[in-house]
């Protein structure tokens, strides 16, 4: 009878303890939401504000910036921010897409911005969003559906690389200060914080992977290069103290093709917007040499499960 009575009081406060535990990793890790206070007529841009459905009931607040251009079927970008972010911190980007002649969908991903609350964030679910903001554009009936590209930020650049390795509809990434692996970056994070490894940041670490329902290889930018058949462009600043350059380099390591660049940005840190107008020359000839202007359709030829171009300077 002693031991049962120790039995059970020894699983009742593992119980605790594990209920202890996943309160504080959720609440450590819960992104903090920064509603906007702008918009994109702060730059002088035309915009809708959209509603888009997502997964588990939710809805997407976005911003549409529509190309300058009168032609049909033009290119569009869906751009992701990061964690914590929110569609306003990316606008530099749609002001420099539609110099270009793009048209631009800016996403908040649930819990950030005006976006619906959700249970938790995750990179898997950043993902799920940003392929409902994809699936959006190529609905819409002045939006090539071959010609849409992915923008992100670091959580947002890593679901960018997630979607397209599982959509070969996807025209191009651009990958903005993106992470290697998850698993890595934490373990960084925790160091940083004096946090040991065994057992709690273990712990820490299984649990999350449960939580999100992946794991962490599976999703690892790292990896998932690997089946990204699209033309990326790995974009990382030189002096990024939250993700190295070395994951940028890791990523690019792991490429299965050539038309995978790496653009190191002198000087830039890991949120380093005023970089854009800096380099925003070099994205937009990254995009150029994939999306043909409109009138040139007949040049396309399918390759490799995605639409490239015989006039792409990848080939």
């Amino acid at each position: 009878m002693m031991l049962l009575s120790y039995t059970l009081t020894a699983l009742a406060v593992a119980a605790i303890g594990y209920l202890l535990l996943s309160l504080l990793i959720r609440r450590l890790y819960r992104a903090p939401r920064r509603v906007e206070s702008g918009s994109p007529a702060d730059f002088d841009l035309p915009f809708h504000t959209v509603a888009i459905p997502t997964e588990n009931g939710r809805r997407l607040h976005a911003w549409y910036v529509p190309s300058p251009g009168a032609a049909e079927k033009v290119p569009a970008v869906a751009v992701m921010h990061g964690w914590g972010g929110n569609a306003e911190v990316m606008l530099p980007f749609a002001a420099l897409l539609y110099r270009a002649g793009y048209a631009t969908l800016l996403l908040d991903a649930r819990n950030h911005g005006r976006s619906d609350a959700d249970t938790f964030s995750s990179m898997p679910r950043f993902a799920e969003d940003l392929e409902h903001g994809f699936d959006w554009l190529a609905a819409r009936a002045e939006v090539d559906p071959r010609r849409i590209a992915l923008l992100g930020h670091s959580v947002g650049a890593g679901a960018a690389l997630l979607v397209a390795s599982r959509r070969d509809e996807v025209a191009a990434v651009v990958s903005i200060a993106a992470f290697a692996h998850p698993h890595e970056l934490m373990r960084r994070q925790m160091a940083a914080h004096r946090i040991p490894y065994r057992p709690v940041g273990w712990l820490v670490l299984q649990y999350i992977e449960r939580t999100i329902g992946h794991r962490f290889d599976a999703i690892a930018p790292r990896n998932t290069i690997r089946n990204v058949r699209c033309p990326v462009l790995l974009v990382h600043g030189s002096e990024d103290r939250s993700v190295p350059l070395s994951d940028a380099e890791a990523i690019h390591a792991h490429r299965a093709h050539r038309r995978v660049e790496l653009l190191t940005l002198p000087g830039a840190e890991h949120d380093s917007v005023e970089q854009i107008e800096r380099h925003g020359a070099e994205i937009v000839a990254f995009l150029q040499g994939i999306f043909l202007p409109p009138g040139h359709e007949e040049h396309w030829v399918h390759h490799g499960g995605t639409e490239h171009t015989e006039k792409n300077r990848y080939e």
